[in-house]
């Protein structure tokens, strides 16, 4: 087995691959020279210039090497011979597999106007972080190109380093894609009034660098100066080694909800795959969350091991900024009506329905993790394609554990007796 890609949707493949039983040999090739780390505390706790940062790694070393799991780091995969079933890496090696798993992840979107200036940087490894983290000093003036959830955080933990934060977003609001505006509202309050300045609808005409700073020019004319620039505009899947190769791109690399790609024994996960969600009608998404990579390399390797088991998990984000938690579950694009329920002055839950009041997605805000619980129970409900009142819903005083027991099967069995 050979899996590309040593982020966590590879490394959970390749030690689910053994958990499984599989005993013959597993490689694990990445890109990057450090051991397999996880990516979320990047945008977080990696950028606090209270201690120095360490990766935090997604298995020790010594549960690799018990598992007898080989790490290759420094390693790019170049081509795959289909044929003959061969990988072949840019250190010249060449591995041959009976069953391949391409978890090669995404990349930054580019800023045209901004590549190749030195002060315009991305955030997407340890290494990333590393090099951005020197530059989080009190007085310093960062601006973050993009009200997604990797600037937002960015944002929050370099304001509390005392820098000066702008954020540009082109669209209209901040978290535009994914996010209700409820909570994007309240998430763009507490930027400002931890000092944030917010720019949303201004695209961004000309950014110019020298000794003093870096330039931006917006398209009303204003002129804003920063020290550093970090781009973040969203990801683009990797898919170059699959194209390459002759598989199907569909926004990703395509694959069937098993994570099979269109060659039988070549599969994707994560980041860089595109799947059919049988929750939402079977329509084809990509996912860029920690969870779902997670959930898919598992899924992966029960597929390499001969396993027929389909993707059936719900969607799941998270985002911490300042001390708020957010929340959501589900895919909210296709609700045409939504509940709020209060939890109390600085939390509440937002409901998103269908037109026939079936569950699509639950999005929660507020201190720390007072949400997580109440975002589990309706992930519950999500996948269990409840149709719960819509005032229970509301109500605080209905507990959503009871939703769930309601919709459970012994419950809907008992219901179909008595009618």
């Amino acid at each position: 087995m050979v899996i590309v890609g040593a982020g966590d949707c590879g490394v959970r493949a390749a030690v689910a691959l053994r958990d499984l039983g599989h005993v013959g040999p597993i490689t694990l090739a990445g890109a990057e020279r450090h051991h397999p780390y996880e990516r979320p505390p990047l945008s977080k706790t990696t950028l606090d210039n209270s201690a120095d940062p360490l990766p935090k790694y997604i298995v020790t070393p010594e549960r690799l090497a018990t598992a007898d799991i080989r790490l290759c780091t420094s390693v790019t995969a170049e081509a795959i011979d289909r044929t003959r079933k061969l990988l072949r890496l840019d250190d010249g090696s060449v591995l041959a597999y009976r069953k391949l798993l391409l978890a090669t992840g995404a990349r930054p979107r580019p800023l045209p106007m901004a590549v190749g200036l030195a002060r315009c940087v991305t955030l997407r490894t340890f290494d990333d972080a590393l090099a951005l983290r020197a530059h989080l000093r009190p007085g310093r003036r960062l601006a973050v190109v993009g009200g997604g959830f990797i600037g937002l955080e960015l944002a929050a933990m370099a304001r509390e380093a005392g820098v000066d934060v702008t954020v540009i977003e082109a669209l209209p609001r901040i978290l535009q894609r994914g996010v209700p505006p409820a909570i994007a509202a309240a998430i763009h309050a507490r930027h400002m009034a931890a000092g944030v300045v917010i720019r949303c609808g201004h695209a961004i005409t000309s950014m110019v660098e020298n000794e003093t700073g870096l330039h931006i020019t917006l398209a009303d004319g204003d002129m804003l100066m920063a020290d550093i620039a970090v781009i973040g505009i969203g990801a683009l899947p990797n898919t170059a080694l699959a194209e390459a190769a002759g598989l199907t791109i569909d926004n990703g690399i395509a694959v069937d909800d098993c994570l099979t790609t269109s060659d039988p024994d070549i599969l994707a996960a994560g980041d860089c795959c595109s799947f059919p969600l049988a929750l939402y009608g079977g329509r084809r998404v990509r996912l860029e969350s920690w969870r779902n990579a997670q959930e898919q390399g598992a899924l992966a390797a029960g597929t390499m091991m001969g396993q027929h088991d389909a993707h059936r998990a719900v969607p799941w984000f998270w985002s911490d900024q300042y001390e708020l938690g957010l929340q959501i579950a589900g895919l909210a694009d296709e609700a045409v009506d939504v509940v709020r329920r209060d939890l109390g002055p600085d939390a509440f839950l937002l409901f998103h329905l269908a037109a026939d009041g079936r569950l699509l997605a639950a999005s929660g805000l507020g201190p720390g993790n007072t949400v997580a619980r109440d975002i589990r129970l309706a992930e519950m409900l999500i996948a269990r394609r409840a149709h719960p009142p819509r005032d229970a819903l509301a109500d605080p005083g209905v507990k959503l554990k009871s939703l769930v027991v309601a919709e459970s099967p012994a419950a809907r069995h008992l219901e179909g007796v008595v009618t």
